[in-house]
């Protein structure tokens, strides 16, 4: 797996009380995507706009936390969002 969507993933686990964010993991899971745009290309727009609200929880979090790699990571997933 990409080490993005890896990222992106571990991001997603820690929401495992809203289905959304469950289903979105599996998708991750069960399913080999090359980068972070393969996998975005497949969302729904609503699916989009829930990640984007994910994304900016957990890029406030890795600033934060001061996890540069992280942020990093996580910032290409969103950047992949609205192109």
């Amino acid at each position: 797996m990409d080490h993005t969507l890896g990222y992106l993933r571990e991001a997603l686990s820690n929401y495992e009380d809203d289905g959304r964010a469950q289903n979105l993991f599996k998708q991750l899971s069960n399913h080999h995507y090359e980068n972070e745009k393969d996998f975005v290309e497949t969302l729904e727009s609503e699916e989009i706009q829930y990640l984007d609200s994910i994304l900016e929880t957990e890029i406030r979090y890795a600033k934060q936390a001061q996890d540069e790699k992280r942020l990093k990571e996580l910032n290409e997933v969103q950047e992949q969002l609205f192109p």
